[in-house]
């Protein structure tokens, strides 16, 4: 579902938005005015999961956004990124009338509409005329008109003429197949998809609605890499403003102009990709380590002369000045540090001889009309850090299963080690947790007869500590239900993991420490995803799923998205 409200100019110049100072309880503000164009969230509430205890997102923060800027809105999870978001899309902060905004939330409902219709239908302005003029054309037929008609019925024709409405289908055409919609599925109805292609379907209407103010919140979440790709090309010439909330580095260095980084109940902006934000970032700590130092040397200084003369009485004057001094500095306050994240992923088993995993001559198909796999061969061992890409619907899930053997091969054969030991993360598997206890009793009743203070020190291993740890994991943020999950799943201490998606719900700052214990760890890897920065950092092999093979690229992802790139030049979608 696409939310918000449409205007009709363009955004042009510098926009603010925000609240004014207020105590504002748990609800949001809504219908405030801007005061010489400018207002500062000075302290928004929320009831979120993963705030402060008082519930505070923002306090004394202005968040700016120009015309025609893409902005990547990043921070740690449960700090309040959607939520903002949705406070823009329902207008709760000042957003001028004028501007058109959609907020792509939710997927596009499922009925008899077609799929290429329910983009069409996307452009309300185009929608109306069209509608208007087969109202005054049967009107005409049927000889009810006033005579008026024929005048209304030129200016609408001069206004769809304006707006290129003959080209919309071919241009909603082309958003759908750099989407992955063929032109067989363009023709479904969308009762037929599934919920992940219900919302590419709402990403495709926004994108072809062309809003003033698009509002993006993990778009690549439910995309597989050609898609990807694809929107990061479309997205670089989108002419007016974004705003995009995404984990996914490489996305966000592809596409974004701005960084907007929440943290510390503030909106910082940098000018520049994610990596220019990054090394500004390091720039800006190194700057205020060297002040802070620099204030507390001389603050030190000061307080030396004061202790050597202070029971001096020829230089009680300059005793009392220097205490003066003191007193006035402002105050000195340590450099705000984010706390690092850190995963371990515990390996104390004993190696084993490869091959620990094959696949020989395997034929697999859900329905015998629809083969999915034929001849298909692939071998892992503990050394092993393998990543599946491939577009949705090509196998890349059934692949894992049948490797792990929940999926009985039709023919061929699946050979596994006698002592291997295999960690299974599902794309679903936050959604399996049980939501009505604590970590803790999570772990307890999946692996009893453990003390508390093991399972309290396995959780640790993933960043739930403390007070988290006994928190009903229902009020957990996404990324910290995802880190309770990496718990469950480690918890037997597997040799093998094979991993579906495991970077959903994650923050770029837990991809990392994701990445690194992968890597840390001494048994073997397999993994779908279409995170590129995950690929990138711990793949030594990459299997393409397609045409019911799983081939291996010599070239690695380099090799691939060349691949990608040309088809997309071939196929004229970009």
């Amino acid at each position: 579902m696409l939310k918000g409200t449409t205007g009709g100019l363009n955004l042009k110049g510098p926009v603010y938005v925000g609240v004014r100072s207020q105590d504002l309880g748990w609800r949001f503000p809504s219908g405030l005015k801007a005061q010489n164009d400018k207002v500062a969230c000075q302290t928004l509430l929320t009831p979120a999961a993963g705030l402060n205890r008082d519930g505070r997102l923002l306090q004394g923060a202005e968040l700016s956004l120009a015309g025609g800027r893409r902005y990547g809105l990043i921070g740690r999870n449960g700090l309040g990124k959607t939520t903002l978001l949705k406070m823009l899309a329902s207008r709760s902060l000042h957003v001028p009338a004028h501007i058109s905004i959609l907020h792509v939330e939710q997927e596009v409902e499922g009925d008899d509409t077609f799929a290429l219709q329910s983009v069409l239908q996307s452009d309300r302005v185009r929608e109306g005329l069209l509608t208007e003029e087969r109202q005054l054309n049967a009107r005409i037929a049927s000889g009810t008109a006033d005579g008026l008609e024929s005048v209304r019925l030129s200016e609408i024709y001069a206004k769809l003429e304006e707006i290129e409405a003959d080209k919309a289908p071919a241009r909603a055409s082309v958003i759908l197949a750099g989407l992955g919609f063929s032109p067989r599925m363009q023709q479904q109805t969308t009762k037929e998809f599934s919920g992940g292609w219900r919302m590419r379907l709402a990403l495709a209407s926004a994108l072809f609605a062309r809003p003033d103010l698009l509002l993006l919140d993990e778009p690549t979440n439910m995309l597989d890499v050609r898609a990807i790709l694809w929107l990061e090309n479309y997205l670089q010439t989108w002419q007016s403003t974004i705003l995009v909330v995404s984990h996914d580095r490489n996305f966000l260095n592809a596409v974004v102009t701005d960084i907007v980084h929440l943290h510390s109940q503030r909106l910082e902006s940098y000018r520049g990709d994610y990596e220019n934000f990054v090394k500004t970032k390091e720039d800006r700590l190194k700057n205020q380590h060297r002040e802070y130092e620099a204030q507390l040397q001389y603050r030190e200084h000061i307080q030396v002369f004061i202790d050597r003369f202070r029971y001096n009485a020829n230089r009680a004057a300059q005793v009392q000045s220097k205490l003066k001094l003191l007193e006035k500095l402002p105050e000195l306050k340590p450099i705000e540090k984010e706390s690092e994240v850190t995963l371990k992923f515990p390996d104390n088993f004993e190696k084993l001889s490869p091959p620990v995993l094959q696949l020989d001559e395997v034929e697999f198909y859900y329905s015998s009309d629809q083969q999915l796999f034929s001849g298909l061969c692939a071998s892992a061992d503990l050394e092993s850090r393998i990543c599946i890409v491939g577009e949705n619907g090509t196998g890349k899930t059934t692949a894992l299963k049948l490797l792990m053997g929940e999926l009985t091969p039709v023919n061929g054969i699946r050979h596994a080690h006698r002592n291997l030991k295999i960690g299974y993360f599902s794309q679903h598997h936050v959604d399996q947790l049980d939501l009505n206890v604590c970590s803790v009793e999570l772990l307890l009743n999946k692996f009893p007869g453990r003390q508390e203070e093991e399972y309290r020190h396995h959780l640790g291993r993933y960043g739930i500590t403390g007070e988290l740890a006994v928190r009903p994991v229902a009020s957990l943020s996404g990324g910290q239900k995802s880190r309770v999950a990496f718990a469950q799943m480690t918890m037997p201490c597997p040799n093998f993991y094979i991993l579906d998606e495991p970077t959903n719900h994650l923050d770029m700052e837990t991809i990392e420490a994701l990445a690194k214990a992968l890597n840390n760890f001494k048994g073997g890897v397999v993994l779908v995803s279409h995170d590129e920065r995950m690929i990138r950092l711990v793949c030594k092999e990459l299997w393409v799923c397609e045409a019911g093979k799983v081939k291996r690229v010599d070239g690695g992802f380099d090799e691939y998205r060349d691949v990608l790139q040309e088809q997309f030049r071939k196929e004229g979608y970009l």
